[in-house]
């Protein structure tokens, strides 16, 4: 059974930058809810059980049955997005990232400011619900993409691992930024822990 990760900060605690009842609503509501959807879609395919979720949503192509192989989809990719999302917000974190992360910013984007636009306009020009990512490829270098729903670049079977993942849905911002994207995603990179973002590219890459 998937379990949703525990938050290392109270709901209240990302304020002003993401409200409380947005973080309660978004984490207690759409997250326990693709993870029970996506357990309940698990117990109707037993090759699945016991699985990673990195394993399961790699290879959606092999869910024989459509209806499961969509649950998984969309509910797997829901509570490994959100997984992602919410272990790397933080009211106290770093502010930039470090070490080896820091370097291959700067390999492949020039700066660290380059790497933040290159996301907002992932994340800004993202058509309807969906997410921007910053993930690793199988050579250590970074790669900035978007996804529609809850897809992720694990889907694509490319090697693409993700390390930050944007939410734009509405869900995740409209309570306080209505429909200004843009302000949102600008408040998300105040609380981003970069800490946590290096220590898993460096787990991804050692």
């Amino acid at each position: 059974m998937f379990a949703q990760k525990s938050l290392s900060y109270g709901f209240a605690e990302l304020e002003p930058h993401i409200d409380e009842l947005t973080m309660v609503t978004h984490y207690t509501k759409h997250h326990a809810a693709y993870t029970n959807n996506l357990n309940a879609a698990i117990e109707k395919d037993a090759s699945l059980q016991g699985k990673s979720i990195e394993d399961v949503l790699g290879n959606l192509d092999a869910i024989a049955d459509e209806q499961v192989r969509t649950a998984v989809r969309n509910n797997g990719g829901g509570y490994y997005n959100h997984n992602l999302y919410f272990s790397h917000l933080a009211p106290n974190g770093a502010h930039a990232p470090s070490g080896n992360l820091e370097k291959q910013i700067l390999k492949d984007f020039g700066s660290f400011e380059a790497l933040k636009d290159a996301l907002s306009k992932a994340a800004s020009t993202r058509f309807g619900s969906g997410w921007a990512f910053l993930s690793v490829k199988k050579d250590g270098s970074l790669s900035v993409s978007s996804t529609p729903n809850q897809d992720n670049p694990l889907m694509d079977k490319n090697g693409l691992v993700p390390i930050l993942g944007l939410d734009v849905w509405e869900h995740a911002y409209y309570l306080r930024y209505k429909n200004v994207r843009a302000d949102y995603i600008a408040a998300f990179f105040k609380v981003v822990d970069w800490d946590a973002v290096t220590a898993l590219y460096d787990q991804v890459t050692a």
